[in-house]
């Protein structure tokens, strides 16, 4: 069964950073493209950022361009989220997503989710 579990979240001031991490499990990891949403109370899911397979291809959401950075590490199984500059509209639940082989801005694309991890920051 495929996993993903998201870890790092918390509280920062506005202005801080704060590191996501998605630990990916029961799938080859390689071969799935990666992403980031999020979601603000009374809102909807929003997309965040995407990474391919070996990570040439990376695409952001206007919001956060200039503010946060995706990567992946293939041999840990591992994807993450590098936020900075973090201002109080960023805050909402982010969730980890993969899909197979192509990157995507829908969440509807997206495969297997994790469950997702709070990051709140305050002014």
């Amino acid at each position: 069964q495929v996993q993903l579990v998201e870890s790092g979240g918390g509280l920062v001031q506005a202005g801080g950073s704060l590191r996501l991490v998605c630990a990916a499990s029961g799938l080859t990891f390689s071969t799935y493209a990666m992403g980031w949403f999020r979601q603000a109370p009374g809102k909807e899911r929003e997309f965040v950022a995407t990474i391919s397979r070996s990570g040439g291809n990376i695409g952001y959401a206007d919001s956060v361009k200039g503010r946060f950075t995706i990567s992946r590490e293939n041999a840990k199984n591992t994807v993450y989220l590098q936020m900075s500059y973090l201002k109080p509209e960023d805050t909402a639940v982010y969730y980890c997503a993969s899909r197979f082989w192509s990157t995507s801005v829908y969440g509807d694309d997206y495969t297997y989710w994790g469950q997702g991890t709070q990051v709140t920051v305050s002014s």
